[in-house]
């Protein structure tokens, strides 16, 4: 695979943890299949084809991969193994700034000037150092406070930021924090996260977006991990998309891709399908992603 020069910035961590072994239990046969899409939908029709493009555009990917998309004005959801967690990269960036904005609100305070700073780095260029200042200044237990106060029950904060686990539902409720009205965000909070993530480098604007129509207003986080333990990528992609008068939403996160690249690919199949399929109106061309990411390749640890 290429390798392109990117930032020192991009996630660099790479820690060894025991893996949990799953106990052993008997199954009825079908259970072997493993996770299958599930889609329900207002719209006739939608919830089908949603099922079979997407479960094309997984078939035969390597690795294991998690997917949640919901689009409200629909009320369209689909989900595929959404409840497994993954290591999370820099899409724990997204879980930060969440906090900070609900506990600047909760004290009834604005950003400071320093803490606008490290926010528009953290989201816009992925930055660690200015993600690991925040953290330390909130602390791993507020943001575990935030996400249990956001639903988001099987995500696990963790000291080593870029092994917080994740789930492909919980990042959904997190989109949904941002981007509909709620008790723990007010509308200037969610503007601002919609703001920065919004403009996130040219280079970091792969993934998710892969397939939105033209004049869409984008709003992604992106992350990517190697761990030394067994040398895999876990590559994520979380995004939020403004389109004829609707938002809707998507998260995808893969592990197990022996390249980076292929992480990138699974997600960009999967997303290329939803918006094709959510916007069939549409004619004229779609966003393309950078064709080659000028992402970070963090070095093996």
């Amino acid at each position: 695979m290429t390798h392109h020069p990117i930032p020192r910035r991009a996630l660099t961590a790479a820690v060894a943890v025991g893996a949990l072994a799953a106990p052993l239990a008997m199954a009825e046969p079908a259970a072997a299949a493993g996770p299958g899409v599930v889609c329900t939908s207002a719209k006739k029709g939608l919830a089908e084809k949603l099922t079979k493009d997407i479960t094309a555009a997984l078939r035969g990917r390597a690795g294991k991969t998690g997917v949640a998309f919901s689009d409200p004005a629909t009320k369209t959801t689909c989900t595929y193994d959404a409840d497994r967690r993954f290591d999370s990269a820099s899409v724990f960036k997204p879980i930060v700034l969440g906090t900070l904005l609900w506990d600047a609100e909760r004290h009834k305070r604005s950003l400071t000037s320093r803490e606008k700073t490290l926010a528009k780095k953290m989201i816009t260029e992925s930055d660690n150092d200015s993600t690991t200042a925040l953290r330390n200044q909130l602390t791993t237990a507020k943001i575990t406070r935030f996400v249990e106060a956001a639903g988001m029950t099987r995500t696990v904060p963790n000291q080593t930021w870029g092994t917080t686990q994740i789930t492909a539902r919980d990042e959904q409720k997190l989109l949904a924090l941002f981007t509909g009205r709620n008790k723990l965000l007010n509308d200037t909070s969610r503007a601002y996260a919609l703001d920065l993530m919004n403009k996130v480098v040219a280079s970091q604007r792969w993934g998710t977006p892969a397939g939105a129509p033209k004049g869409t207003r984008v709003h992604v986080k992106n992350g990517w991990l190697q761990r030394s333990k067994d040398g895999l990528w876990r590559v994520h992609s979380i995004g939020a998309f403004t389109t004829g008068g609707r938002t809707y939403t998507l998260s995808v996160l893969t592990h197990g891709n022996r390249t980076w690249q292929g992480g990138i690919d699974a997600i960009q199949a999967v997303a290329r399908a939803v918006h094709r399929d959510v916007n069939p109106a549409v004619r004229g061309g779609v966003i393309a992603p950078p064709a080659h990411p000028q992402e970070v390749m963090p070095p093996q640890a």
